[in-house]
Order: C-alpha cells, then sequence, then structure tokens
C-alpha cells in the first residue's frame, strides 16, 4: 500500500500564534516600540508560532500600526515561516479594489504566507475622524468584504455601484499567489455580526473580545451563527479550523510570580487605555494589577505557569466546542525579558502537550523504562561476550605466534645456508 492510498483525515493540529494590535503605553518611544514588534515576530518565527495577526488603528496613542500592510513587509523580511495576516483591515475606512490589491501583492511578496482579516473599525474615535456613522460601519464591511472576494476570485471584471463604492470594469492586474485565494478571516466580538458576515461569505473568523466580561461564555453559542448564516448562503458548514480565537497569557515558573510580573502593566493597559482613553463600555476600573488579573483569569485568560495554560486551553476547546487556531494577546504587560520567556514557556510546554507532538515521545519513553531491567541486562551481557571473546581470540593469536616464530627463524636461516 502506498502513501497515496491510505485516507489521510483532517489535521488536528491546534495552531498557535499571536494577535498584535499593539498595546504600547503613550509616551513610550513610538519607534522602539515598532522595532520591538517587528523583534517579537522574528522570535515567534523562531520559536515555531504559526500565524500573527496585525492590527489598524489610527487614534488614542496605544496601538499605533496605521497600516498591517506595511507592517507585514517589514516582518516578512526578517522571517521565514510564519503565516502573517491583517488583523484586520478596517474595510469601511478603504476602497474595497485598494484593499484587494494591496494584499495579493502582499501574497506575492510573501509567496503565500499572507492572509487576510477584517473587520467593521474597532474604534470610535477613528470613525469620528473620518466623517463614518457608527451604524454604518458593520453593513460596510459586509458589502465590501463581498466585492473584495468578487475582485480576488472572480474571472470577469467587477461593476459594482452604492453609496460609497463605485466600482467600472474593475479587475486585479495579479492573481493571488495563494488559490484560489489567501485564507480570509472576519472579526467577532460579541455581536453575531462578525459570526453572520463570515458564515454567509464562506470566510474564517478571529474571535477578538474572548478574554472581555460574557466573552468567554459567549463561545459556547457563537459558531452557531456561523453555520446559520453559511446555511442561509448556501454554502457548506464553516469548518472549525478557521476559527481564531484570541485570548491574553502570561507564563512563568509559578502562578504568584506570573502575576507579580505583570501587575504594572496591566493595570495600566486597563485603567489607563481601555477604561481612561477609550471608555469601553464593559471595562470599569481595577484598584490594583492583582485585581485585574485575577478578573481576566476569572474571563479565561492565560495567566500562570505552562501546566494552568494546558488546562485553560483544554477548557477553552471545551467550551467553544473546537477550534483551530489560539491567538495570544500581544502586549507588554512584563519587562522584555520576561516577556519573551513566557512566549518560550509556551512553545517549549505548552504547544507539545495541546498539539499533541509528544505523544508518541512520551510512548517511547514509557514502553523503554517498562523493560529497562531486561534490555539493559540483554546488552550488559552482550558487552560481557564481547569482552571474553575479544579476550579468547587475543590468547589464540597469541599462541598462534609462538608457535610459528621459530620455524620462521628456522626457515630463514636455512635460506641463508643456501644462498651461501
Amino acid at each position: 500500500m502506498t502513501a497515496d492510498s491510505l485516507n489521510f483525515g483532517p489535521s488536528t493540529r491546534l495552531r498557535t500564534g499571536i494577535f498584535m494590535a499593539p498595546f504600547h503605553r503613550a509616551g513610550d518611544n513610538p519607534t522602539l516600540a515598532l522595532r520591538r514588534d517587528l523583534e517579537l515576530l522574528q522570535r515567534l518565527d523562531e520559536l515555531g508560532y504559526d500565524e500573527a495577526w496585525i492590527g489598524e488603528h489610527h487614534s488614542a496613542g496605544w496601538e499605533t500600526i496605521a497600516s498591517p500592510e506595511v507592517f507585514i513587509a517589514a516582518a516578512a523580511e526578517r522571517t521565514q515561516r510564519i503565516r502573517l495576516g491583517t488583523g484586520v483591515v478596517s474595510l469601511p475606512y478603504h476602497n474595497p479594489f485598494h484593499v484587494a490589491d494591496r494584499i495579493v501583492l502582499l501574497d506575492h511578496l510573501t509567496r503565500g504566507r499572507v492572509m487576510l482579516g477584517v473587520g467593521p473599525g474597532a474604534l470610535p474615535s477613528d470613525a469620528h475622524m473620518l466623517g463614518l456613522d457608527p451604524t454604518v460601519l458593520r453593513p460596510r464591511m459586509d458589502e465590501a468584504l463581498g466585492v473584495i472576494i468578487q475582485l480576488l476570485t472572480a474571472d470577469e471584471p467587477v461593476t459594482y455601484k452604492s453609496d460609497w463604492i463605485d466600482l467600472r470594469d474593475a479587475q486585479l492586474q495579479l492573481k493571488p499567489f495563494q488559490r484560489p485565494t489567501m485564507p480570509i478571516a472576519v472579526a467577532s466580538t460579541l455581536s453575531p455580526a462578525g459570526m453572520t458576515c463570515a458564515g454567509k461569505h464562506g470566510a474564517g473568523v478571529l474571535s477578538v473580545a474572548s478574554y472581555a466580561p460574557e466573552g468567554l461564555q459567549s463561545l459556547t453559542n457563537q459558531w452557531s451563527f456561523s453555520e446559520q448564516a453559511a446555511a442561509a448562503a448556501g454554502r457548506p458548514p464553516p469548518d472549525r479550523a478557521n476559527w481564531r480565537i484570541v485570548m491574553p497569557f502570561h507564563l512563568a515558573d509559578s502562578r504568584e510570580e506570573a502575576i507579580r510580573d505583570i501587575e504594572d502593566g496591566v493595570l495600566a493597559w486597563n485603567n489607563d487605555y481601555f477604561v481612561g482613553t477609550i471608555g469601553a463600555p464593559m471595562q470599569t476600573p481595577a484598584k490594583d494589577g492583582r485585581e485585574m488579573a485575577e478578573r481576566l483569569i476569572a474571563f479565561g485568560a492565560i495567566i500562570g505557569t505552562p501546566d494552568d495554560a494546558v488546562a485553560s486551553v483544554r477548557r477553552l476547546q471545551e467550551v467553544s466546542g473546537g477550534f483551530g487556531c489560539l491567538l495570544g494577546l500581544a502586549h507588554e504587560w512584563a519587562d522584555r525579558e520576561k516577556t519573551l520567556r513566557s512566549y518560550e514557556l509556551m512553545a517549549r510546554y505548552v504547544m507539545p502537550q495541546v498539539q499533541d507532538t509528544v505523544t508518541w515521545i512520551n510512548r517511547s519513553q514509557q514502553w523503554t523504562s517498562e523493560r529497562k531491567q531486561q534490555l539493559m541486562g540483554g546488552a550488559t551481557q552482550a558487552v560481557l561476550k564481547a569482552i571474553a571473546d575479544h579476550t579468547a581470540a587475543k590468547a589464540v593469536a597469541t599462541e598462534g605466534a609462538a608457535f610459528t616464530l621459530p620455524g620462521s627463524v628456522a626457515a630463514g636461516g636455512q635460506g641463508a645456508e643456501e644462498g651461501e
């Protein structure tokens, strides 16, 4: 039987990555902060993380990447295998033709490592500066995504006109490098809008608010919205492998150490940014960093040891019903050294457990351990026998040399006499 004739089932390997908004404290040197973001992606690439999604924001002073496409172009030249996605392009801010054209260019520049993540726009301040009514954002995202998919996949030019889009015989010069197109995912928070849009268009999902109040609980029925929308659109059921769930994590050698590492950073992240700057409706001030850390843990955030992380991921899989990729929310709650160590702990000790990469190693170790006396006994006997055989052979060789030596001398002597 050849490998081609075998029936290989779908992969069940859980992918891992990060969702990089990013979050940098206002007042931090922005140039250095962006360099740290690039360096982090290089390190994650080396550690074997699968994906990184880069955000688009234009105000509020913390999330300072204005163009995920430009950032991805820089990151792609510094990495080898990690896949890079827009996390996300705010579609109502852009002409859909430009979005499609830029992502195809990136697809070729990265040789197929790029992914397109889309959303309605996260910050009200961004929409305000662009003169956009918040109530039109989600419908426009849905409308634009349909147009973008046509541009990426249709053989015929696209003509489309609405109150904000006017395309006339629009066609891209390049086909996507990935066929029929690159992976596409829609951002989803607590409302059904993102899931419904994804199901309607056959896209994947980025659940970006899983760590918010009620976020973990909402995962229980969120996927059904995508399934219902796919059925209504006449599409096959969506694949949970294309569901990406965002959850912050910070790991250390003990849970107490992990909380101590992040106390100052997580307090500023919540009180100074979400509450004090953008006024997020579901966020309330915390009195100290420990309270905030405990609050996040209650919502499902992974803060503690690698063993805690394995248990948390298992719980997340159970609550959600299954998903394809865990994205850590990129943050700078701890100092640089501790942050990088956290990512390394996740790669070394958590990924192998949740990705099923060590079961055969463990099986081999257990099999050998259970038979160690028998196996080592046999090996010891083999060594002793080899020593004995070597000793015996050496003795025979010595005796043979002693026996033939006189004759050789005599023969030599005889020849010498005859020669005279």
